[in-house]
């Protein structure tokens, strides 16, 4: 079997990223003063917690008298390609050295250069065989398109029957590439444990995280 997973709050969590990216914004808004940054760090984790990220930087800017569209673009040019302070889970490490001797691929959705960082700063290139940003081959090939998972199947010259996708997105990661027999395992982590969709959404296999990918559960997945 081939082993594909997604990135983002399937291999590290993805808030990690976000607090990374507040305090390089933080940093840049206070000029400076670290006191001044903790308290602008510490807006920005509420206001995402309690509203989501939507006009974050423009909400934070206007409680700081500087809100401008160039100060909203820089914010956001800074949170996008600042190098992120983030690191695999203890459970992510096992994992991967478990399947050492699998074919592992990464397929991610997401800006280039974010993901491209994320990856560079996980140090996690030597685990897989290649790594898929959606978004290099064009948005129109980001999942649910099984555009990069076909290219893995022609890669491995295999059927899609023997290559599994562990993700955590129900809305997306799983509907696009089912109906063409690839085995789909869901991890219930970040935003989407709880989301609900219909069967077609569904993967095969839900676990609550990566310590419970097993070879006994890969073995099962013949079944499916």
């Amino acid at each position: 079997m081939i082993l594909v997973f997604d990135l983002d709050d399937t291999l590290y969590e993805e808030i990690t990223f976000v607090h990374s990216g507040f305090r390089a914004v933080s940093s840049f808004l206070s000029e400076g003063d670290k006191s001044k940054s903790e308290s602008i760090f510490q807006q920005l984790v509420t206001i995402e917690r309690e509203q989501g990220r939507g006009k974050i930087f423009d909400e934070v800017l206007q409680a700081e008298n500087k809100w401008s569209k160039a100060n909203v673009k820089k914010c956001i040019s800074i949170y996008r390609l600042h190098f992120p302070n983030i690191q695999l889970p203890v459970a992510t490490v096992d994992c991967l050295n478990r399947f050492a001797l699998y074919s592992k691929y990464i397929v991610t959705d997401g800006n280039k250069v974010v993901q491209a960082n994320k990856v560079k700063a996980l140090g996690i290139d030597t685990y897989f065989k290649k790594i898929f940003i959606t978004h290099r081959y064009g948005v129109h090939h980001a999942k649910p398109s099984p555009y990069c998972f076909n290219k893995i199947a022609s890669l491995e010259a295999t059927k899609p029957s023997n290559i599994i996708y562990i993700g955590d997105n129900v809305s997306k990661d799983f509907v696009g590439i089912k109906p063409l027999g690839f085995k789909t395992i869901q991890v219930l982590t970040g935003n989407y444990k709880h989301y609900q969709k219909p069967e077609a959404y569904q993967a095969d296999i839900k676990i609550n995280d990566l310590s419970q990918l097993t070879q006994p559960l890969i073995d099962s997945l013949k079944y499916y």
